[in-house]
């Protein structure tokens, strides 16, 4: 056993799964129920995706509906949770000399965020902190970061990031519940045989043949880098905690560090759909 605290990337898929009981939201919570004692959460999330790495910063973050077109319910989902300007500017120096900025006051928890906390912690009572992906860097800065971060698992901090390994909206099909293209399986297979084996292989994920279709966007694809960076440098490998495809070009494969007890068993059954007329749109998914 160790004492260090879990980590995870889960793969969030459909906003709608925040409202939904399903073998991928039952993974999340197994996750949660194998944290026993943590000071914070921090979050990297596919949906806070800017030109800087940022982390929040305030005491009070709030619940961001980053979509449109889902039932009032979903809108209604509020996850109150306290943040941590302590926490943040721990994290801050943990990670030095890689600059992170201090956020006050202009993000909260977006829905890769609070969609997965509210399966893994529904108490919301851990401070969390969501930490932002910079778009203007390379994928080889996102690995190093997740593997500086590695150390505030040693101080009760759970890391987590969430996004998907393969999520090509463009190629959406409604029609395929609990199904990948031929495509997605073969790249997220390489993703999972990378990560299990040699999580500094991920790098070379780009160079797959399958990379322009799984991949056609970084934002959802670099959280599973975070998760690379931080396997890379610990001492027991990475685990699968859930695995699955939806719409075709979703893979809704999660993924665990030093989680006890291990992960449930992988299994088929039924997942929410998306509401009808609800379209393609990057913000939703």
């Amino acid at each position: 056993m160790t004492t260090r605290t879990p980590a995870a990337f889960i793969g969030h898929g459909n906003p709608m799964n925040a409202l939904d009981n399903n073998h991928y939201t039952d993974a999340w919570r197994q996750f949660g129920a194998s944290v026993t004692d943590a000071r914070a959460i921090l979050m990297v999330s596919a949906h806070w995706f800017v030109n800087a790495t940022a982390i929040t910063a305030m005491a009070q973050p709030r619940t961001i509906h980053d979509f449109f077109g889902f039932p009032p319910e979903l809108f209604a989902m509020q996850y109150p949770a306290p943040g941590s300007p302590e926490i943040a500017a721990e994290v801050v120096e943990t990670v030095k000399p890689t600059w992170v900025g201090l956020d006050d006051d202009s993000w909260g928890f977006d829905h890769g965020t609070w969609a997965v906390l509210v399966h893994a912690f529904p108490e919301a009572r851990i401070p969390v902190l969501q930490l932002s992906i910079d778009a203007s860097k390379p994928i080889e800065y996102h690995f190093e970061l997740g593997a500086r971060l590695a150390p505030l698992r040693e101080q009760g901090i759970v890391v987590m990031a969430s996004g998907n390994v393969v999520h090509h909206l463009g190629m959406v099909n409604w029609g395929l519940t609990g199904q990948g293209f031929d495509w997605a399986h073969r790249f997220d297979d390489a993703a999972r045989d990378m990560i299990l084996e040699d999580p500094a292989a991920v790098l070379r994920l780009p160079e797959h043949p399958d990379f322009p279709l799984a991949v056609p966007t970084m934002d959802h694809f670099l959280p599973f880098v975070y998760m690379a960076g931080l396997a890379s440098v610990n001492d027991t490998p990475a685990q699968v905690l859930t695995a699955g495809y939806e719409y075709g070009s979703l893979s809704m494969t999660s993924y665990g560090l030093d989680v006890y007890p291990n992960a449930i068993p992988i299994a088929d059954d039924h997942v929410v759909p998306l509401p009808d007329d609800v379209p393609a749109d990057q913000t939703n998914i």
